[in-house]
């Protein structure tokens, strides 16, 4: 025997006769999905889901804000410290080397951003802090490492990189000295670049002290002292000025010693990292 499959629309009038006798229920064509399956199904859907949604996006959203205010409160944003040109590195370094001719004023320059006050990038204040100057100038003092420890046959990779040792730590310990003097006088929320950016100066005039002593050997004795002086003083008036401005409570003595103690640790900072190929 042969059986030949129902046409579609046959199998539909059977069911729509089963359904008007009495008794018989309906089948459904297409039953609905089991509510209990999918949690997410249904009119709670739309609740859930935006219950949710909204509650992560708070969530997400604190703390992306309290991780990008701390960064920024610590560390501010490493871009800002390289928007430089000729015109700012000329006069910068006329600041660092020559701080007693510096006719202007040390506060630096706000704008506002975003319904806040932000500094300027170095671009447009010659008083902002800048990362590019102390990086080139720690280079620079690098090769002229190599090049006096080449003079006195003392060249060899070995002490070039105990002299490269030598330059990071003596950055680290300014790094520390100001950081510490901040803390002390209750100034310690300033950015760790700025401060980084700060200790780092002291290279431009380490360059200038050993570039005179290859060059004649007895101006080291007049330059190190001068730049010396120089970063002290730069360092004085610019902790003073820029980062003491959020010192709330002011102790005149206290505040003076700390920054003549900074001025003056330059000293032996200057001439130790000086004393080139000296172990």
């Amino acid at each position: 025997m042969i059986f030949f499959p129902l046409p579609f629309c046959h199998i539909t009038a059977m069911y729509e006769n089963l359904g008007t006798q009495p008794g018989v229920p309906r089948p459904p064509l297409n039953p609905e999905p089991n509510p209990f399956g999918n949690p997410f199904s249904g009119a709670s859907s739309g609740l859930i889901r935006g219950g949710l949604g909204a509650y992560g996006e708070r969530i997400l959203g604190s703390s992306s804000e309290y991780v990008q205010s701390n960064i920024s409160k610590y560390f501010s944003d490493p871009q800002y410290y390289f928007q430089v040109n000729d015109h700012y590195v000329k006069n910068k370094l006329k600041v660092v080397l020559l701080p007693f001719l510096y006719r202007g004023h040390w506060t630096r320059i706000t704008e506002p951003v975003g319904g806040r006050l932000s500094y300027k990038p170095p671009i447009y204040d010659i008083n902002a802090p800048d990362l590019y100057i102390p990086f080139m100038a720690f280079g620079t003092y690098m090769v002229l490492a190599g090049f006096s420890l080449g003079l006195h046959g003392k060249f060899s990779p070995e002490a070039l990189s105990l002299q490269f040792t030598k330059g990071l730590l003596g950055w680290f310990l300014q790094v520390v000295l100001l950081k510490a003097s901040l803390y002390s006088l209750g100034s310690g929320e300033a950015p760790l670049l700025d401060i980084v950016a700060y200790g780092g100066y002291a290279f431009t005039g380490m360059c200038v002290a050993v570039l005179g002593r290859i060059m004649w050997s007895y101006s080291y004795y007049f330059l190190m002292p001068w730049t010396c002086l120089c970063m002290g003083v730069f360092l004085v008036k610019t902790m003073k000025r820029v980062l003491f401005a959020e010192v709330r409570s002011y102790d005149s003595s206290k505040h003076h010693y700390f920054l003549l103690f900074m001025a003056l640790a330059q000293f032996p900072f200057f001439f130790w990292l000086g004393s080139i190929g000296v172990h």
